[in-house]
């Protein structure tokens, strides 16, 4: 460990700063946002952690993407664009991991995506996976 006298300190006091040599520190942004209940519209209270990245998944997952000018190019999914279309099953059965994993995989919270289980009832088609987290693992799922 070495320890640097910080030249650009703003008070007279010599500050220490203690920088290790060889090491990437990665600062995870707080994550704490408005809770949005997706059955009435509303926003209701804070939530921040887990539960966090549980909405960013669904509220990603649920939005077109390059549908809306308030989002980036980055966010929301392209999964609506696989309704009506005349595919095979194995197609869409390989193409839906990957949308969802391309959809969600741009917040830094998220470490990866994972067991992905496919099943269908009726039109629907439904997805169940995990996503890893820095907070911990979830479970979710998606209807498309």
């Amino acid at each position: 460990m070495k320890k640097v006298v910080n030249p650009m300190a703003l008070s007279p006091i010599p500050e220490l700063i203690t920088t290790e040599t060889n090491t990437t520190i990665k600062k995870v942004q707080p994550s704490k946002t408005y809770k949005f209940d997706f059955d009435t519209g509303e926003m209701k209270g804070y939530i921040d952690g887990i539960e966090a990245v549980k909405q960013y998944v669904r509220k990603s997952l649920s939005t077109p993407r390059f549908r809306y000018l308030i989002y980036t190019d980055q966010y929301g999914s392209e999964l609506e664009d696989l309704i009506g279309q005349d595919v095979p099953h194995e197609l869409v059965d390989a193409e839906v991991p990957r949308l969802i994993e391309e959809a969600i995989s741009y917040d830094d919270r998220i470490r990866t995506v994972l067991n992905f289980s496919i099943s269908r009832k009726g039109d629907a088609l439904y997805a169940t996976f995990e996503v890893d987290t820095v907070d911990g693992r979830i479970e979710q799922e998606v209807k498309v």
